[in-house]
């Protein structure tokens, strides 16, 4: 037990001084706090340049609630929770399987730094989003985890920061599930993590900006606007009841699993959930929600 609280107590340092030294200094590229403001204020000057929803105001409804959440989910939530919860699952998990003289590197079915650069980067892009959509279609069919994901779809009018409006609970379950794939694969650069990682933060914020663009042909691989905001309808056929074109970052496997659905042009359809009209409009109440919904 004192293992883990160690683990616990300098996961919460380590990280609250690199959280410190990402603000300070700004001397690498990869810089986690600058990268999320710049790359959300290029897609709102894209939003304000190029808005689909003309009449939609600049500083939409729950702007400001939306960028706080973007801010807390993004670094605060990583102090309080990931990186600690993490690291002890990581050294839990290793331990369980010590027991029966195995480890995670048993598993492994090849190392990403014995492969050339790019297709290591692809390798680690593919699995991980594949990964990510189909926990996407959990927490849309498993009433306990649809309760956090409410969070998330009681977005009303979309814009960029929308991305990151999401329950605390959320990244424990994509990590959670994540964390065994990623092990097998092996080792990561962190440059190549964070080159994929403002990646898929550029596609997600698109995703949900007020823009109506849908790439053309690279519809069919990459998740865009006019397709995502489907995502969020509030009324959808009885035939799709538990949500329809969950991409992440890929739109491709929408397309392969038959899950996606664009009808026409969803630019004016209402957002939300059955039921949103009584969901709780502020952060702490949110937050809250799962725990109090029986």
């Amino acid at each position: 037990m004192e293992k883990y609280t160690d683990i616990i107590k300098n996961s919460y340092s380590g990280y609250w001084n690199y959280l410190k030294n990402e603000i300070i200094t700004i001397n690498h590229w990869d810089n986690y706090f600058y990268g999320l403001i710049i790359i959300s204020l290029i897609v709102w000057i894209l939003e304000i340049a190029f808005p689909w929803r003309k009449e939609q105001s600049i500083f939409r409804k729950d702007f400001w609630l939306d960028t706080f959440y973007m801010f807390f989910n993004f670094f605060i939530l990583n102090l309080i929770v990931l990186i600690a919860l993490s690291n002890t699952v990581a050294e839990f998990f290793n331990d369980i399987l010590s027991t029966v003289n195995l480890s995670i590197s048993s598993f492994q079915l090849f190392d990403v730094d014995n492969l050339p650069r790019v297709l290591g980067l692809f390798i680690f892009f593919i699995v991980a989003d594949f990964v990510q959509w189909n926990t996407h279609r959990l927490l849309h069919r498993v009433p306990l985890l649809w309760n956090f994901h409410k969070v998330h779809h009681s977005v009303k009018e979309m814009g960029f920061a929308a991305h990151l409006r999401y329950h605390w609970m959320e990244p424990v379950v994509y990590k959670s599930i994540l964390y065994i794939p990623l092990a097998i694969i092996g080792g990561f650069d962190a440059q190549d993590v964070a080159l994929i990682h403002f990646f898929n933060i550029t596609i997600g914020h698109l995703n949900h900006a007020n823009l109506g663009w849908d790439y053309s042909k690279l519809k069919y691989i990459f998740n865009n606007p006019k397709m995502h905001i489907w995502h969020h309808a509030k009324q959808l056929p009885k035939h799709v009841k538990f949500g329809v074109n969950y991409g992440i970052t890929l739109s491709l496997w929408d397309y392969l699993f038959k899950s996606n659905y664009i009808p026409y042009n969803g630019r004016d359809i209402e957002l939300g959930f059955k039921g949103d009209e009584k969901f709780p409009k502020d952060f702490i109440s949110q937050e809250l929600y799962p725990l109090k919904k029986k």
